[in-house]
């Protein structure tokens, strides 16, 4: 296995945390979004002045990095409503139809034609997904706000990735995740301020988990996961990505005491087999 590839599977596991604690509704789904960002921008700036990590070669490049954090940002907060107003497992289930948009915007917009082992991947990984999450939620569905935004969310998460993809090519993951998150911390700010959310007084649980959210979920998996990104086709991380369900399943049995059935179990298997099939094919540049 090849370091960008570890480097996601860590990765993943770090931002597979996130859904649990936000079923915990510590605090609202925006303001949760806006000290996720926060707290790891804090975090990350000092250290990426003192490395001397951001110079930039033209200001130009400052607009698609801003685009990146407003997109990032805009996904967080839309998901963090959505599985807020809805119910966890639908808002996993449409977030995660982000490989399909990372494919079709890659068809479309970027001349790049995925591989078949992607489509191959991507329908049984979502298969896979369907019997996770059930069948009974899919044909439960309410096409409410909740519901297309939840759809909103995979669309700006598949954005994300395809832009960020672009925008790596060109620098150093340390100089991009820290302008990036500058952006979407800024962005984040102002929709919480016109939305009257209050920037204190939470609980020291809560606060505990907004720092968890900052470094493990938004600084440590990003990073690692923007390195990843560098190296392997955007197609091949978004559908990776799918994971985290599973991830996210195992972490909430063995901290909130949520049981893992068997058609969760055999869901799992299939979409690590979907995402395997990406994975298996003759030896290429990633």
């Amino acid at each position: 296995m090849t370091k960008p590839r570890i480097a996601l599977f860590i990765g993943i596991l770090c931002i597979s945390i996130f859904p649990v604690i936000v079923r915990m509704n510590l605090t609202s789904g925006l303001i949760s979004a806006f000290y996720r960002m926060a707290i790891a921008t804090a975090v990350i700036l000092p250290i990426a002045i003192y490395k001397g990590k951001l110079k930039l070669e033209s200001l130009k490049t400052l607009f698609p990095i801003a685009v990146c954090g407003v997109l990032f940002a805009s996904d967080i907060a839309v998901w963090n409503i959505s599985i807020q107003n809805s119910s966890a497992t639908q808002a996993t289930l449409l977030t995660n139809l982000s490989p399909i948009w990372v494919g079709i915007f890659s068809l479309l917009f970027l001349n790049f034609r995925p591989r078949k082992s992607f489509w191959l991947g991507t329908i049984i990984a979502l298969l896979g997904m369907a019997i996770f999450v059930g069948f009974e939620t899919i044909l439960n569905l309410q096409f409410d706000a909740a519901f297309f935004l939840g759809i909103l969310s995979g669309v700006l998460y598949a954005l994300y990735i395809l832009v960020s993809k672009t925008v790596l090519e060109k620098m150093e993951v340390i100089t991009f995740i820290t302008y990036s998150m500058i952006f979407s911390t800024v962005f984040l700010f102002f929709v919480n301020v016109i939305f009257g959310e209050q920037f204190l007084g939470f609980s020291d649980q809560a606060w505990i988990s907004l720092f968890v959210q900052g470094i493990v979920c938004q600084l440590i998996a990003w990073l690692l996961i923007s390195y990843a990104t560098q190296s392997m086709r955007a197609t091949r991380v978004s559908l990776s990505l799918l994971s985290q369900a599973i991830f996210a399943t195992i972490l909430a049995a063995i901290f909130v005491n949520e049981k893992i059935t068997t058609v969760q179990m055999i869901g799992s298997v299939i979409i690590l087999a979907g995402i395997a099939t990406t994975f298996y094919e003759k030896k290429a540049a990633d």
